[in-house]
């Protein structure tokens, strides 16, 4: 029987299961609906599905380096005491070495792409689901590339809660790409430097730093200057290289690099959870939940 786009979308809308499983849960039932349900519930992809619509905002961001590539990624579940399940590390050093082994462009490539077992990502992901009894979902992920002339730096907060990824050119030296990854998981920028700002952002900028200028009553003729100035601290706010390093106040960050003959060529921060509903729920019950599973 033919497996038609109208079938699979609606075995996904009844059980959530990925779009490869459930056409090939149909082409082993020959397109019976009901039965190719339980083929998944069977396969353990169906319970991983139930819990498709509970929040995910606790998890861990992880950091995986081989050779020349390396990987940031945020992986989410239910509650922060999963985070130290070994189950769930487990989980998150397969993903960061199968995202450095297949460099997929998105998470929904990568979850479709087979894994060293011959399943796909998806699959393992859903059959921690069903191991550890949480929604897990891989959320995001940056990877980077990098010549011999380049060095990765990376750092972990709190087991994982933010995570940073730096990549520098001019040094061998990974302390100093670390100490950059730390300064990033702290101050949070947003832009390597101001030539990364895009100009309608900055211009963006000005007209609101003038129109503030003139409504403190300050001279036209001095508000010009006073808008630069101001764009100063704007850059210092969101561009890495213009701000106080973390462990040295008194020094730039582009200073610090460049005393090791370094640059930054690129940066990745994850916060889990960042621009996530969060689940409301007592530290009691959340206790009580655990132990009922």
């Amino acid at each position: 029987m033919a497996i038609t786009a109208k079938m699979v979308k609606e075995l996904r809308e009844k059980t959530g299961a990925g779009m490869m499983d459930c056409k090939k849960a149909l082409q082993e039932t020959d397109g019976n609906i009901e039965k190719a349900i339980d083929y998944l519930r069977e396969k353990g992809i169906a319970s991983a599905a139930k819990k498709a619509g509970r929040i995910a905002a606790e998890g861990s961001a992880y950091v995986e380096i081989e050779n020349n590539t390396a990987v940031l990624f945020e992986v989410n579940c239910e509650t922060d005491f999963v985070t130290k399940n070994d189950q769930f590390k487990q989980l998150l050093d397969q993903i960061g070495k199968h995202l450095v082994k297949h460099t997929p462009e998105n998470v929904e490539e990568a979850l479709q792409q087979k894994t060293d077992n011959g399943e796909t990502l998806e699959v393992v992901i859903n059959s921690a689901v069903a191991k550890i009894g949480e929604k897990l979902s891989l959320r995001r992920f940056t990877i980077m590339t990098k010549t011999d002339q380049d060095v990765f730096g990376s750092y972990l907060h709190m087991g994982g809660s933010i995570g940073a990824l730096t990549l520098l050119e001019g040094t061998s030296d990974e302390s100093v790409a670390k100490d950059v990854a730390m300064h990033v998981a702290a101050v949070n920028p947003r832009y390597v430097s101001r030539d990364d700002v895009a100009a309608s952002e900055v211009d963006r900028e000005r007209e609101v730093l003038k129109t503030q200028a003139l409504n403190e009553g300050k001279p036209e003729h001095i508000v010009e200057k006073m808008v630069e100035g101001r764009l100063g601290k704007f850059f210092e706010e969101i561009c890495l290289l213009d701000q106080s390093f973390v462990k040295d106040p008194d020094t730039k960050v582009k200073k610090f690099v460049a005393n090791h003959n370094a640059t930054v060529k690129a940066f990745a921060r994850y916060e889990v959870g960042e621009g996530m509903e969060k689940r409301e729920e007592n530290f009691a019950e959340e206790v009580m939940s655990q132990i009922k599973k």
